[in-house]
Formats: C-alpha cells, structure tokens, sequence
C-alpha cells in the first residue's frame, strides 16, 4: 500500500543533498528529540555556504535561507523523533536535497498503525482549510488547553516560511507491521 497527501515529489538523484539518520538502538528517540535543533543548525549552517554573502542582498538572502532550513529541518527531526513508533527498530532520517533554486526536505518515520486514520484525517485538513484560521485557531487553543503541545509546526512552515507540504505513506509488512510516513517539504529559494 502506498498512499499520497498533498504534491508529493519523489526524491530524484541530484548533485547536492545531505542525509542525517538516526537510530533507535543506543537510546531510544523520544529521548533525543529535544537534540534536534544541533542537527538542524549543522544543515543550516551547511546549505548556507551554497549562497555565498558577497553583498548586502547576497547577505540577507543568506541569513534568509538558513532561517528558514533551520526552522524546517528543526521542526521534521522533532516530528520525526517524536512520533517515530517505538514498536518497530526503525532508524527515523532527515535528507535536504538542492534542486535548482528549491530544497526538498524528505523526513521518515514509522507510525502506528493504530493512530494512521487520525493522523491522515489532521493532514487533510492542513491541506483543505485556510492556514491562518487554522494557526489562528491553534493558538487559541494553546492558550485554552493546557499541555496538548503546540501543534503549529508544519503550520507555521506553510504560513511563514512558504513550505508546501506533502506525505507519503508506505506500509511495511513486518512483524509487527507498521507505516513509513516520508513528509516532504518544499522551500523555494
């Protein structure tokens, strides 16, 4: 079973990428997620150097670019990290690949079974409704309901940062079976 959310891309063999993966043997996940935004700093501070600062321009297209992979790529590892279904000895990855003047970020994770109907109905909502309405209803409700978690990750890449997001889901039939979700994010530079 493959299942497709949104304008998903397939990973193409490009000249430039970069992949992190980490695996959940040494100490579990959930436990390193706070961690991510080292990895996310280190693919920032790499891409940046494909954008030399020569210039004033040059120099806040740069510091506009690493903002923004910084941004993404912190928020798909702690996703990944997170949520990765712990059932299962599954390495979760982040790849950041430069296509022309477009990132793709592609994270993976395995997911609960159990939890794919509520998971696939959140993201088609993400993709039908209103962005704003929905940060500003998320907020809202931040304010109101304590300790649910922010949730306004993937929205704020769509709202601020002008990411289009996508899903892949594959089913992996092991014991016991699980789901690889593949989230990919697209930039444009």
């Amino acid at each position: 079973m493959i299942q497709i959310i949104g304008d998903y891309v397939e990973k193409e063999d490009g000249k430039e990428y970069l992949i992190v993966k980490f695996s959940p043997t040494s100490l579990p996940l959930q436990q390193r997620w706070r961690n991510s935004g080292l990895s996310a700093d280190f693919l920032a501070e790499y891409w940046s150097t494909f954008f030399p600062a020569y210039d004033v321009p040059s120099q806040q297209k740069q510091h506009e670019i690493k903002g923004s992979i910084n941004y993404i790529a912190n928020e798909l590892l702690e996703n990944i990290m997170k949520f990765n279904y712990q059932e299962v000895d599954y390495a979760v990855s982040l790849g950041l690949y430069l296509y022309n003047n477009q990132f793709r970020f592609y994270a993976s994770n395995a997911v609960d079974p159990k939890n794919l109907d509520s998971f696939l109905d959140r993201l088609k909502t993400l993709l039908s409704r209103d962005i704003q309405e929905l940060y500003i209803e998320q907020v809202e409700r931040n304010v109101t309901e304590e300790g649910t978690g922010s949730q306004l990750g993937l929205l704020t890449m769509i709202n601020d940062y002008g990411a289009k997001l996508a899903w892949k889901f594959e089913a992996i039939a092991l014991e016991p079976a699980f789901i690889v979700v593949t989230t990919m994010a697209q930039l444009d530079v």
